[in-house]
């Protein structure tokens, strides 16, 4: 007795159908998430680099669509019972997939046609896709050739179909592929480009290569042995356009410019930056001098001082050059700043502490968090509203002449 055909999905027949009445057959939780079965269903379960669709089942959201251990089954965003429902597609996601899936294959054909480039693995992301070919490097005059012949598939509006064949058929015909699944038995998928590809996959996919609409091939990297291809496609394409005209419009606003001047003008900001910031270094350090002078005349052991609009590189500074002056110190430094508030504790080669055993007693009265040993220990302070506490405790230290 023969196998009973397999019920071909809806979604597989019909990629541009967005409603479907269907029969709930079973429900079940998994790691607490809620799962239907269906009768038949018009959502694509994740595979071959294509993620899920997303729906409504009834009144409920459809969250995730998976293929295991033999069904179809519907992550909920709630439970369902079993039952007739109305099962809709996200169709804006949906066409997405189909345009950028459609492209890869594209892609693909023209990659190993036209350049000997086989496709190793593809990758449909939320806001570009990838395709690691076989090459060891790919130069922009290469990705410029790809990109100009798929865009001359695309005007040329190359029709797209779909069918199923035996295994004894599939294995006379030239057919692109990187291999059946393990255990995969029956009748094979098949999707052809008219004049440009049959390839085997179980995918959604566009009526012609003009619905594409364009692909932009954004960059390439070299990835083991190979080359990983980035690009856009369709309507993720004028998005992403409109993105960069948005910031451009911005940015032409920020500099008083126009879009040809933008990297010029941004280039001298930045020297002009690092500029102002090795002059604030410079002053930091005359700073830290200056005030070295009064604070290593004091005759208390322990020198302790608060500074406002400071960081840490300030007070390191500081620090080093006081038990410079002054050795027999020990020294407590805060400050706060647009970066937040830092600490430092040190001690001179003649004090009778260790800045690696106190630090982490000042790090905690001051809700931080922070490193070293022997002469520094320093961080960043979550709070310094306990400096007080933490200065006294210091100078009792002091005071006890502990080790």
């Amino acid at each position: 007795m023969s196998e009973p055909a397999r019920r071909i999905a809806t979604y597989e027949q019909d990629p541009y159908l967005t409603r479907l009445d269907v029969e709930v057959v079973f429900v079940g939780e998994i790691d607490g998430r809620p799962y239907a079965v269906l009768d038949d269903t018009l959502l694509y379960p994740e595979g071959g680099g294509q993620p899920a669709d997303r729906g409504r089942l009834g009144a409920v959201a459809v969250l995730d669509v998976q293929q295991e251990q033999g069904e179809i089954r519907h992550f909920l965003e709630a439970p369902l019972e079993p039952g007739a429902a109305v099962l809709e597609l996200d169709w804006p996601r949906r066409y997405d997939h189909m345009q950028q899936h459609t492209a890869q294959h594209l892609l693909s054909a023209l990659a190993l046609a036209r350049f000997g480039w086989a496709t190793r693995s593809f990758h449909l992301g939320p806001q570009t896709s990838d395709i690691e070919l076989d090459a060891a490097a790919l130069s922009d005059d290469q990705l410029t050739a790809l990109e100009d012949a798929a865009l001359a598939e695309i005007v040329a509006g190359r029709p797209i179909t779909t069918r199923r064949v035996s295994p004894e058929l599939y294995a006379k015909l030239d057919v692109r592929s990187r291999g059946l699944p393990a255990g995969h038995s029956g009748d094979v998928r098949l999707v052809e480009i008219q004049g440009i590809d049959l390839n085997t996959c179980g995918g959604t996919h566009l009526g012609t290569t003009g619905e594409i609409e364009a692909v932009k091939l954004l960059r390439a990297e070299k990835l083991r042995g190979g080359s990983r291809v980035h690009w856009v496609a369709g309507r993720r394409l004028r998005r992403r356009l409109a993105g960069h005209e948005a910031r451009n419009a911005e940015m032409r606003r920020l500099f008083d410019s126009d879009d040809a001047s933008l990297v010029e003008i941004a280039g001298l900001k930045l020297e002009q930056l690092d500029a102002g910031r090795r002059r604030i270094r410079q002053l930091e350090g005359r700073l830290a001098e200056a005030r070295v002078d009064a604070l290593a005349t004091s005759d208390e052991p322990l020198v302790s001082a608060h500074f406002d609009d400071a960081e840490g590189g300030f007070l390191r500074q500081l620090g080093r050059a006081l038990l410079e002056r002054a050795p027999a110190k020990a020294c407590l430094l805060t400050a706060s700043g647009t970066k937040g508030s830092f600490f430092l504790v040190a001690t001179g080669s003649e004090s009778s502490l260790d800045a690696g055993r106190i630090g982490p007693r000042v790090a905690e009265l001051l809700d931080g968090r922070g490193g070293g040993a022997g002469a520094v220990f320093q961080g960043k302070a979550g709070s310094l509203e306990r400096r007080s506490e933490a200065e006294a405790w210091l100078r009792g230290e002091l005071t006890n002449g502990k080790p």
